[in-house]
């Protein structure tokens, strides 16, 4: 691909914040070296180095739209001013073809005492357009804004979501080549998100580039033709999209963490925890050990499930391995595992599970989601109030069944299993989760369109 068909070249950019542990420090680093290259004494650092980016690298073409994903504290929104211009990256190269809209901070370019048409024409200027310009545009600014008399109030009186009403109507309206969007959305309500995503939607067909920042991993697959996973700064993931959301979902939900540390501490943490990880692996190799019983019977367990029909090497799995799921089992209407799976007609689904270690309140869970990664159906044992043992013991094996009525319209479905279950402080400890590992086809469906069936019946009546 050619250096014309990029709207962004991120290459190797890093990103180095001096944290500093008080002012009396910030104070000393001023003066302190400057007095030791006059005495010719060695200096001194006052300060700590928290690299918020290391080394990222990534490639975004024209008229495509990449997802951002992570947790809080992960680099996003430092990466996203790195591009948007109103950081310096202390390493590495930047580069970005054409005008960039960006909606960063909630606010961010407004002037709290202007009135929100008077921001319109200063955010619009911003951007290089002259008035006329913005005069040509107006209206339809205004009415994707849709906050009525209010344009006339200064936006200090703005709740939130008039906020993001307005700056997404001026940066959206102006057609820049690339738009930024750092989860300002998720202010909106769903009829204005709605329509800011059919926005986007033409915005991207007329050819404009989108990066676009959020929680939800559903407007990440839906919306994004690519995603980029960071974490503690560094990229952990870049490609299709519900590859990186399974990574995501990976580092939210099965790597233990204290949320409420910062990324600072993570490199001291590193060194103190290196005992304990040693003492764990141990740990996790006698269990190991143990639940292989005789060495045979360990293969077969490992073996049977990716050997049946409709199997996904591709899946995603992963967990702490206290539980496996080794085994699954499709029937519908008398036939086993059949090549496409009739509409309208029940699956009969189960799927099997062992222990290799003392589980307390285990959690079944199961989901469906189209080969996008969009989430049809999701459920587990704890929603549905069933359960049949408090505490699983090593050695201990369950059979799951779940019966579908099959309401899929035609096409390719992927089917996710898990075990997990909760600490006494009601966090979930994934130990076995395969992600999007069966394949599901259905075959074609001629009374509507769309992902299921909701079994909606017309009537007509002489009027």
């Amino acid at each position: 691909m050619s250096f014309n068909e990029n709207a962004i070249i991120i290459d190797g950019v890093s990103k180095c914040f001096q944290v500093y542990e008080n002012p009396v420090r910030r104070l000393k680093q001023f003066i302190v070296p400057k007095v030791d290259r006059v005495v010719g004494r060695e200096s001194r650092a006052y300060h700590e180095d928290f690299w918020a980016l290391k080394d990222v690298s990534f490639v975004l073409p024209k008229g495509e739209t990449m997802g951002i994903v992570g947790r809080n504290g992960s680099g996003k929104s430092t990466l996203l001013q790195i591009i948007a211009g109103t950081l310096t990256p202390t390493s590495g190269n930047v580069t970005v073809n054409g005008r960039v809209a960006a909606l960063l901070e909630l606010g961010a370019g407004f002037n709290n005492d202007f009135s929100g048409l008077e921001n319109v024409y200063l955010n619009a200027s911003l951007m290089g357009l002259t008035r006329e310009e913005t005069e040509s545009r107006l209206d339809d600014i205004l009415s994707f804004a849709d906050i009525g008399h209010f344009i006339h109030s200064p936006v200090r009186s703005y709740s939130s979501g008039m906020l993001v009403r307005l700056a997404f109507a001026v940066q959206a309206q102006i057609e820049p080549e690339v738009l930024i969007v750092d989860e300002a959305l998720a202010v909106g309500d769903a009829k204005f998100q709605a329509k800011c995503f059919a926005r986007l939607k033409k915005l991207k067909q007329n050819g404009t580039s989108i990066l676009f920042v959020s929680h939800a991993t559903e407007q990440i697959v839906t919306h994004c033709d690519r995603a980029l996973l960071l974490d503690g700064g560094i990229t952990q993931e870049c490609g299709a999209p519900r590859e990186v959301i399974n990574r995501y979902l990976d580092i939210l939900f099965g790597k233990k963490r204290d949320n409420d540390s910062t990324r600072a501490d993570v490199d001291k943490q590193i060194a103190l925890a290196a005992k304990g990880e040693e003492e764990r692996l141990e740990r996790e190799t006698d269990l190991e050990t143990a639940a292989e019983g005789n060495t045979e019977s360990h293969r077969r367990l490992n073996s049977v499930f990716d050997e049946r029909p409709h199997y996904n090497p591709s899946e995603y799995r992963w967990g702490d391995k206290a539980a496996e799921i080794y085994d699954y089992h499709f029937e519908q209407d008398g036939q086993a595992f059949p090549g496409i799976f009739e509409p309208k007609l029940p699956i009969n689904f189960l799927f099997k599970v062992i222990c290799h270690d003392y589980i307390f309140r285990p959690i079944f869970g199961f989901a469906i989601k189209t080969k996008e990664g969009v989430t049809i159906y999701n459920t587990n044992s704890e929603w549905q109030a069933v359960s049949i043992v408090e505490e699983a013991k090593p050695d201990q094996s369950f059979i799951v069944s779940v019966t579908l009525p099959n309401l899929l319209f035609e096409g390719d479905y992927f089917v996710s299993v898990g075990i997990a279950s909760s600490n006494t402080q009601g966090e979930i400890i994934p130990h076995d989760r395969r992600y999007d590992s069966i394949h599901l086809p259905v075959g074609p469906v001629g009374t509507f369109t769309g992902l299921a069936d909701l079994n909606a019946r017309i009537k007509l009546e002489n009027g």
